[in-house]
């Protein structure tokens, strides 16, 4: 699957983790404990799998 640039709105993350957990090659926590992304490239689904909305895809 083709993956996109994301961003994630370090405002609305709130630390589950989902991102991290479902997605651990894209994904990681930073030393404040928000999700970054690894390359600032995911896969499709991964914007579906955070319960808040905080990651996106860039336009």
């Amino acid at each position: 699957m083709a993956k996109k640039r994301v961003v994630i709105d370090a405002n609305e993350c709130i630390m589950c983790g989902a991102c991290v957990g479902s997605y651990p090659d894209d994904f990681e926590f930073s030393d404040e404990g928000v999700a970054i992304p690894i390359t600032g490239e995911a896969d499709e689904e991964s914007v579906d799998v955070c319960p808040v909305g905080a990651i996106s895809f860039e336009e």
